[in-house]
């Protein structure tokens, strides 16, 4: 299944202003615990303003993770292009993304896991959870599409185990449950793809 990627709007100088406030302010304390006034001061601009940019909180909510995630992938697909060749190595890619990722960018583990943890029940309509899904997804897919480049055994088997080794990572850097997840991650992957014969020298 291939993930559809939501194509960003460009942004007003005010939108962009209460867009990184709301990013900073989301994740360093949490979405419930931000409200819009506590936004709106701090990028500079009217509750109005705000409003006529997003039309809501939880629309706010899913442009951060949009725009985070974008800049996410942005950073994925450039590691990926330094392992031009299908293979182990351009799996374990994603790992490295994310361990020069990581310590600037996400020090309090992933956004959206972040996001799911505070929205509660995932019927209720709030327009957060299909956002995380569908990055998390998107994660999957990758995955997917490299082990089938890479000519796993079974490809589907390989881009879940690798999705899990990644999810636990960005989990434990969330918890700082032990000192670097990613790498630990990332070795483990590494010993798993080694043990498929057809990708063997690869």
């Amino acid at each position: 299944m291939v993930v559809t990627v939501p194509e960003l709007p460009a942004l007003t100088p005010g939108a962009a202003r209460v867009l990184d406030a709301a990013s900073r302010l989301f994740y360093d304390r949490g979405i419930h615990a931000v409200g819009v006034d506590t936004i709106a001061e701090a990028a500079g601009v009217t509750k109005k303003t705000l409003y006529d940019r997003f039309g809501s909180k939880e629309a706010l909510v899913v442009s951060y993770l949009q725009h985070r995630d974008a800049r996410w992938r942005a950073h994925v697909l450039e590691h990926l292009t330094r392992r031009g060749e299908p293979g182990i190595d351009r799996i374990l890619a994603v790992f490295d993304a994310a361990i020069a990722w990581s310590d600037a960018n996400s020090p309090k583990g992933c956004s959206a896991i972040n996001a799911r943890a505070e929205i509660g029940d995932a019927h209720d309509g709030n327009p957060v959870f299909p956002e995380v899904a569908r990055q998390k997804a998107w994660l999957l897919d990758l995955f997917l599409q490299l082990s089938r480049e890479a000519g796993a055994s079974d490809a589907e088997l390989t881009a879940r185990t690798m999705t899990l080794l990644y999810e636990g990572a960005i989990v434990t850097v969330g918890m700082e449950t032990f000192d670097q997840p990613f790498e630990v991650a990332r070795g483990v992957a590494r010993a798993v793809l080694q043990q498929d014969p057809a990708l063997a020298g690869r």
